[in-house]
């Protein structure tokens, strides 16, 4: 975290939002209006990590062979063999995810979920580990497009980047006068892959996953959600929480990591009602409802 922070200014939780996403085999979307830093703090983040980094710039006019790869003729043994696209990568950034059409970003779906592509009826295995980092801006801004709800459940995290500190943005400008500095690689591949089958043996006690499944139907019964979370929230939530523990030294899930965690994991899988947002309602909000109104221990 401290080599990523030599390079973002902002909260700690951040990066280490990020380090779970990776931890807990998921991914992770960044959401900010544009210049707050959301591309800086992926590249730095993939810089400490030892791994292959590609990035794809989405565009309206990208097409899903842009992101996957394709077979292309070779004329001296005229033979077709595939051109991998940027998806071959350990850690592959999206950047302005949605600025392309649903069926672009649709090319993603099979890659996040399955960890594979298929390219005209053959299917090829990604690199072990592999993360897809997403940076979208606000979807009320022109030339956005809204990302399938399909897709966006893929995401594990959704971090909200907002502008910086008076503070932090003076630190910003102090530390680039002299150029951007470089982060250190602090971990390896074999590394990353060690420390995911260390999360597997991290131990959750039921009374865990009962808060997890009370925290769930919270949200599918309030009046103010057309759909609430679904069982892969939840799983994904749970998930999460066990990474976080890693993260924290610990060998045990708590009620605090499902806490801490809430709302980054479910927020951006709640969809309102139509009434909801009209009166500007903010899935987070829900969120903060349901863990000041559900207790982590059931009563009685």
């Amino acid at each position: 975290m401290d080599e990523v922070q030599a390079v973002y200014v902002g909260p700690r939780e951040v990066p280490e939002l990020l380090l779970i996403s990776l931890l807990a085999r998921g991914h992770a979307l960044l959401e900010g209006v544009p210049g707050v830093a959301k591309t800086t703090l992926v590249k730095a983040f993939a810089a400490t990590m030892g791994c292959s980094f590609r990035r794809i710039q989405f565009t309206p006019d990208l097409l899903p062979a842009d992101i996957t790869g394709t077979f292309v003729l070779s004329p001296k043994e005229g033979t077709f063999s595939l051109r991998e696209g940027p998806i071959f990568a350990n850690i592959v950034l999206g950047d302005e995810i949605n600025r392309a059409p649903a069926k672009t970003q649709s090319a993603l779906l099979e890659a996040m979920q399955e960890q594979q592509v298929t390219i005209e009826g053959e299917t090829r295995a990604l690199p072990s580990p592999f993360l897809v980092l997403a940076t979208q801006n606000p979807v009320e801004q022109a030339g956005t497009y809204p990302l399938p709800e399909a897709q966006i459940d893929r995401f594990l995290i959704r971090l909200l980047i907002g502008y910086p500190e008076a503070r932090d943005e003076r630190g910003i400008l102090r530390r680039f006068l002299t150029g951007a500095p470089e982060p250190r690689t602090v971990l390896q591949p074999q590394d990353i892959l060690r420390l995911q089958e260390l999360v597997r043996s991290i131990h959750v006690e039921d009374e865990v996953l009962d808060y997890v499944v009370r925290l769930a139907t919270f949200t599918r019964e309030h009046a103010r959600l057309f759909l609430g979370v679904s069982p892969r929230a939840s799983l994904a939530l749970v998930q999460a929480a066990r990474a976080r523990a890693l993260v924290e030294g610990r060998g045990y899930v708590l009620p605090d990591d499902v806490k801490a965690l809430a709302a980054p994991v479910l927020a951006h899988r709640l969809v309102l009602t139509p009434e909801a947002e009209m009166e500007g309602t903010r899935p987070e909000r829900i969120i903060r409802q349901a863990l000041e109104q559900v207790p982590p221990r059931r009563e009685g």
